[in-house]
């Protein structure tokens, strides 16, 4: 007998096969899945961006100019980036409760969700740094003692070795680093507010920002011990000779006259 000839396939038949495995599994589902949930993250951001323009047209565009191209009274928003906004209002710094040469930290009058509005319209502006994300600015396994020798290097000029802050010129300071969130100071470092410089990757690599976070936040914590005794505000020689001149000096002066005046009074009795 002749054998018979094995049949043909069709040749959709492993597409078909290969379709009803993927919805037995669930991925067929997997697949078309990243097109729509990319597409719910751009309606999120749109909606963002949306509300953030609301919020800036109230308390912002008054200084930086009703499209963020900035006027007299305030510098231009494009291409500061999310990570300018989150760090300036953040901190309470913006809006500027008066023009001056400094804008002071104070409390804080919008919710993070608000700032996290603002942030994604001001993007929306012009590229710029971008909001970090927790692991960026963690100082979970950080090195400290190198992230002491980078601060000595690039940052005690100006906010002192421990960063209690110093003086600048015509009016502006360094502000103290004491109590500074860790993304905040990783923004600072991004963006370089006021008269600070900024610090890009390129410059300042994210190893070694998280480095010197961990520093400043070990030398301002309550478990530090501090060998010198009372620190005196950590700024330094001049504050301690000061105290020394003053106090010492003046104490030594009392018990001068207490000595004098007690030795009188004995040779007149």
């Amino acid at each position: 007998m002749k054998k018979l000839s094995a049949r043909r396939r069709h040749p959709l038949a492993a597409l078909v096969v290969l379709l009803l495995a993927l919805a037995a599994t669930g991925g067929l589902y997997a697949a078309f899945a990243p097109a729509g949930t990319a597409k719910a993250d751009e309606t999120a951001q749109s909606l963002a961006i949306e509300e953030g323009k609301k919020l800036y047209s109230v308390g912002c565009a008054s200084c930086h100019g009703t499209g963020g191209q900035g006027t007299s009274d305030g510098p231009s928003l494009v291409g500061v980036g999310s990570a300018a906004v989150d760090f300036q209002v953040g901190t309470g710094r913006m809006p500027a409760q008066q023009p001056g040469a400094q804008v002071p930290k104070k409390k804080v009058i919008y919710s993070q969700a608000d700032i996290d509005q603002l942030a994604a319209y001001v993007a929306s502006l012009g590229a710029g740094p971008i909001t970090p994300k927790a692991a960026q600015y963690s100082p979970d396994g950080a090195d400290i003692a190198r992230g002491g020798d980078l601060f000595r290097s690039n940052c005690a000029q100006c906010h002192n070795f421990t960063g209690e802050g110093g003086a600048l010129t015509h009016g502006k300071y360094a502000p103290s680093l004491e109590g500074v969130s860790p993304k905040h100071l990783y923004e600072a470092m991004q963006t370089g507010p006021q008269n600070m410089p900024s610090f890009p990757d390129t410059t300042m690599p994210e190893k070694e920002k998280k480095d010197i976070i961990a520093y400043v936040q070990a030398v301002n914590s309550d478990k530090t011990n501090n060998p010198g005794g009372l620190k005196l505000g950590g700024l330094g020689p001049v504050s301690e000779g000061l105290f020394g001149w003053i106090f010492g000096l003046g104490g030594l002066i009392a018990v001068a006259i207490w000595v004098a005046a007690h030795t009188a009074k004995a040779k007149k009795s």
